[in-house]
């Protein structure tokens, strides 16, 4: 008699991570799980099939076309689901082949390497405001350093690029972070989507009677020149994309880098000396803790045989990019540690891959590169006020974070 074994339940809540990333790799480069509801899904840890199923034409991340349970937005699951936010989306990641084409080049206007640039000014002006700020604390404070530095410097840059009003912007702050937590009842999880989604339209409505030299406003003027450049619900769905992926992700970025120097003194005193480069440490902090550490959901559009196993057509994929850049396989037995000067550093997958590759990387790379920089030059004798391991996870297995980052500035 044969017994089945069931696949093994994630923990929506992201309590540990790597702990579970790691576990997983141990049942094969893609593993079956169980997601919220009973949704079986294939997740996915090796590097090398990240990389693989990221640049496969066979797998979309169109959820009305490719995932038969979804059934176009009108079944029971896509009612009820409690990740339903995470995969009904309809912007440039989600979209599928000539339609994937069409939207990233609109999006892609928005990154261009003249306009990155174009930004690094207002990165320093930020930069340096938030460091006044922080220098006001008293001696000895305790200063959450997510909450007065990593979050509001994406933020502010992110919000400008998008032209995003000050009367709407904390609202749609608050409307992301809502979704970004994943332990949430499906009642309240389809509460908050809603709450975003009309925030969203507001958002949009406002830009319409006062335009400005900004992204969402060209989004909308490309819109009304040409009603097949984009619809309603791929406008509103790509302010939401680059919005929660321009300041969420270089949320984590920061955050993670800062508690990993603090916590690693050696590595901190070579980096801020000149010794070892920025760009090195921000590379493998990427790598050791990328911002996003899974990211629901991608299908199969016909079956992919693996050799190993075979994804058949229609089931779900989770990329887990956490996982992946800890893959012993390509970053060595020690892939658990930080090092940046580790020759595989940039061989991550942290902003994606191929034609799925973070298009706001630079930006994100940029803010870091202005950011950390600033921050430990100002606060030479800054501290972690409590162990790494003490520092409570966001509550999401999406966003890879702390809820809050305490240190004495010194």
């Amino acid at each position: 008699m044969t017994h089945q074994i069931s696949p093994p339940v994630i923990d929506i809540e992201g309590r540990d991570i790597h702990g579970e990333g790691a576990r997983l790799r141990a049942l094969g480069r893609a593993a079956k799980v169980a997601l919220p509801d009973g949704v079986l899904a294939w997740w996915v840890t090796d590097q090398g099939l990240v990389k693989q199923l990221l640049t496969d034409p066979r797998v979309s991340r169109d959820t009305y076309r490719h995932w038969p349970a979804w059934g176009g937005g009108d079944s029971e699951l896509a009612r009820t689901w409690p990740l339903a936010v995470w995969v009904a989306d309809r912007n440039m990641i989600t979209a599928y082949g000539a339609e994937h084409t069409r939207l990233r080049k609109l999006v892609a206007k928005a990154f261009t390497a003249r306009r990155t640039a174009a930004m690094r000014p207002r990165v320093v002006a930020v930069t340096e405001q938030l460091l006044d700020r922080l220098a006001e604390h008293p001696a000895g404070a305790v200063v959450d350093l997510r909450a007065e530095f990593a979050y509001p410097l994406p933020v502010e840059v992110i919000s400008e690029l998008l032209g995003i009003p000050g009367e709407i912007r904390d609202d749609l702050l608050h409307g992301v972070h809502a979704i970004m937590d994943t332990a949430v009842s499906a009642e309240q999880a389809r509460r908050n989507g809603e709450e975003l989604y009309r925030l969203l339209h507001e958002l949009v409505a406002i830009k319409r009677t006062r335009p400005g030299d900004d992204v969402t406003t060209g989004l909308i003027q490309a819109r009304a020149d040409d009603g097949d450049a984009l619809s309603e619900i791929e406008l509103v769905d790509t302010v939401l994309l680059m919005f929660t992926a321009g300041h969420e992700t270089t949320v984590n970025l920061l955050d993670q880098t800062i508690t990993l120097l603090l916590a690693h003194p050696g590595h901190r005193a070579r980096v801020v000396s000149g010794e070892l480069p920025w760009e090195d440490v921000v590379e493998e902090s990427l790598r050791l803790e990328a911002p996003f550490a899974n990211l629901p959901m991608r299908y199969a559009v016909e079956d992919i045989d693996l050799g190993d196993v075979v994804i058949a057509r229609g089931e779900p994929i989770v990329i887990a990019f956490g996982a992946a850049g800890r893959d012993p396989a390509v970053h060595g037995a020690d892939a658990d540690r930080f090092d940046p000067d580790r020759v595989t550093r940039r061989e991550h997958v942290a902003f994606g891959h191929g034609a799925h590759h973070c298009l706001g990387a630079p930006l994100a790379r940029l803010e870091a590169a202005i950011g950390l920089p600033a921050l430990f030059t100002r606060f030479p004798r800054m501290t972690a006020a409590v162990p790494p391991e003490e520092l409570r996870p966001l509550g999401s297995f999406i966003s890879n974070g702390h809820a809050r980052l305490p240190v004495r500035l010194g």
